[in-house]
């Protein structure tokens, strides 16, 4: 799957992102699934639940590629 998502905002928390694109079913599910170390930030794995996302940033993982494009 490979998603672009529009932030209107200056960042989005990484487990607020990945609910919103629907890799995870839930908040509680995207922090589990963040801490197992699933997540790639620009081709780093990144453990931290709140991370701030940004613009021009790629989030990937096993089977999803989101990339964050401004509004």
């Amino acid at each position: 799957m490979q998603e672009t998502f529009k932030l209107n905002s200056e960042y989005i928390p990484l487990c607020d992102l990945l609910k919103a694109c629907n890799v995870c079913h839930s908040g509680g599910a995207a922090k589990h699934f963040i801490a197992e170390g699933n997540v790639l930030v620009d081709g780093q794995i990144e453990l931290r639940k709140t991370c701030k996302i940004r613009a021009g940033q790629q989030v990937s993982g096993d089977g999803f590629l989101i990339l964050v494009e401004a509004d």
